[in-house]
């Protein structure tokens, strides 16, 4: 089997398809069980985040995406058109590459390289890493900080958080005057609301399922925040001018009709949504009413491409540290691949080295001169060792240049004329 990296992300598939493959947080450790358990994949590690979903496995591509198929009750065909597939060199490029953000949305962004690290772990828990896709991303994790120190390629990026805020602000003259929603509890959330906090809203209220994990948050926030429950949102929804949504539900949490009966409480006063979840948890539907501007990730492009150019520039120098980095762990792999066959080599020497020197030691106590058993012993060990080499060096057949070519550089011998 061989490592490969089989997923989509943004630029390969729409938000619709997207939220179809993700895994929740919760169903990551059930799912790398059932991959593994199955022996589609001697190793593996799942990685989900809003924009992308892959799979980084010791297994073979066509078993994986069958799988995954399976697994998410899509079928294959209709999968397949969105899928990208790395295998050996070319998966490693690629988890490099995602780890020092420069396959992201918002280019040089750091908070992929956490998520990975996330991932690895969660799939260390199961039991689903082993030397093959440990050594692949300590050598990530080490190539992403060194990327980050060495080039400016995530300087003045402008994270999901921050572009919330500038969107925001396109709708709503003033932040401070705004009453703003934060639906759920979890990482995007909290770093949305510590950017919208610093802007000192009028009001802030966090939503989540538990009451005290909302609490927490609301902790943690520089102005005044208030938690409430998830079903508290029908009645409460006209409340706010700002929506921001960030959950790991399946469904949708706000539907069209909630929606709707929330403008009429608002007497049509418009009211900004931001759906960042993955599946989605603002109906797509909301989007056809008058006064609901509702965006979803795909649609901050714009925003967090700001500075870009200066970060693409800085990319490339990443890139290129990138191959050097990529070229350096194939030939450690190469090196470490080798090392059985080596112990296996000098093993089969020792076997005969052991067997001569056992019968040199019979003739000498037989009595034969010691010049006479050193010469049987060079002889014996001399044909014992090309024995092997001869023998499949007189076969006939297809693989008689390549034993010819390796043989050459192995004895430095003169090759042989035409």
């Amino acid at each position: 089997m061989q490592l490969t990296a089989i997923g989509l992300n943004h630029q390969t598939a729409p938000l619709s398809i997207r939220e179809r493959l993700a895994f929740a947080a919760a169903m990551l450790p059930d799912a790398l069980r059932a991959l593994v358990g199955s022996r589609t994949a001697e190793e593996a590690v799942i990685l989900s985040t809003c924009n992308r979903t892959e799979l980084y496995c010791v297994g073979e591509p066509d078993d994986i995406v069958r799988w995954l198929a399976d697994y998410r009750k899509i079928p294959g065909s209709a999968l397949e058109p969105y899928l990208y597939r790395y295998q050996t060199e070319a998966a490693v490029r690629h988890a490099f590459r995602v780890s020092c953000g420069l396959d992201s949305m918002v280019l040089g962004e750091p908070q992929i390289l956490g998520q990975i690290k996330d991932a690895v772990r969660v799939a260390q828990e199961q039991q689903a890493v082993a030397s093959n896709l440990h050594a692949l991303f300590q050598k990530t994790f080490a190539i992403a900080k060194e990327v980050r120190t060495s080039t400016a390629v995530g300087a003045n990026s402008v994270s999901m958080a921050a572009a919330s805020v500038k969107m925001a602000g396109q709708i709503f003259p003033d932040i401070g005057e705004l009453n703003i929603l934060f639906v759920g509890a979890g990482e995007m959330i909290e770093l949305v609301a510590t950017h919208f906090a610093a802007k000192s809203p009028r009001g802030i209220m966090v939503a989540n399922r538990t009451l005290s994990r909302a609490q927490e948050l609301c902790a943690k926030l520089a102005s005044p925040a208030a938690p409430c429950l998830l079903s508290d949102l029908p009645q409460r929804l006209h409340e706010f001018d700002v929506v921001v949504s960030s959950t790991a539900s399946q469904l949708p949490i706000i539907g069209k009709g909630m929606v709707e009966r929330a403008l009429r409480g608002r007497r049509r006063q418009p009211v900004f949504l931001l759906d960042l979840a993955v599946p989605r948890d603002i109906e797509a539907e909301v989007a056809e009413l008058g006064d609901a501007y509702l965006y979803t990730v795909d649609d901050m492009m714009q925003v967090v491409n700001s500075g870009l150019a200066a970060r693409q520039q800085a990319a490339a120098e990443a890139e290129q540290m990138v191959e050097s980095k990529v070229e350096e762990f194939m030939s450690w792999q190469r090196r470490r691949q080798s090392v059985p066959l080596i112990r296996s080599l000098r093993d089969e020497g020792e076997r005969a080295r052991q067997q001569v020197l056992e019968n040199t030691l019979k003739l000498l106590a037989k009595g034969v001169p010691p010049e006479e058993a050193l010469a049987r012993l060079s002889v014996q060990l001399t044909n014992k060792l090309l024995h092997a080499p001869t023998r499949a060096l007189s076969k006939v057949d297809g693989q008689t240049a390549h034993l010819t070519e390796a043989l050459v550089q192995v004895y430095g011998l003169d090759k042989p004329r035409a």
